[in-house]
C-alpha cells in the first residue's frame, strides 16, 4: 500500500486529531515533474566560480536545462544547454554553492 501511496504522489496532512492522504496540487506535480526530468538526465555537478557545470546523459542536457528554468530557482540567472552539458550562470560563487547544495536536496527528496 505505502508503494502505491508513493506512485500516486498522495500528501499526508493534518485532519484534526487524525491524518488523511490528499493529492498534491497541480504547481506540486509540475514541480515533481521537473525534477524527474532532472533526476533522470542527471551525472554530475561541479562548480566553477559562479557557474554551476552540470552534466547530463547525453541528449538529456537540454530537457534537464529547460526543467531548471521552469523550477524558478532564485540562484539561477540563466543556463544554457548542449547535448550532455547545462551551464547555469549564477550572481555569485556563493550562490553557486548554494544552487548545488539545493539541487543535490531536491534530487534525493524526488
Amino acid at each position: 500500500m505505502s508503494r502505491d501511496i508513493r506512485e500516486l504522489r498522495l500528501k499526508k496532512i493534518p485532519a484534526g486529531k487524525k491524518s488523511k492522504y490528499v493529492y498534491p496540487a497541480n504547481e506540486d506535480l509540475q514541480q515533481n515533474k521537473y525534477m524527474g526530468i532532472l533526476r533522470d538526465g542527471y551525472i554530475s555537478m561541479e562548480q566553477a566560480a559562479n557557474l554551476v557545470v552540470i552534466k547530463t546523459v547525453s541528449g538529456m542536457a537540454m530537457a534537464a536545462a529547460a526543467a531548471l528554468d521552469h523550477m524558478e530557482l532564485s540562484e539561477v540567472v540563466g543556463t544554457i544547454a548542449g547535448d550532455d552539458t547545462i551551464m547555469c550562470a549564477t550572481r555569485s560563487s556563493e550562490e553557486a554553492e548554494h544552487l548545488i547544495l539545493r539541487i543535490r536536496e531536491l534530487l534525493q527528496n524526488v
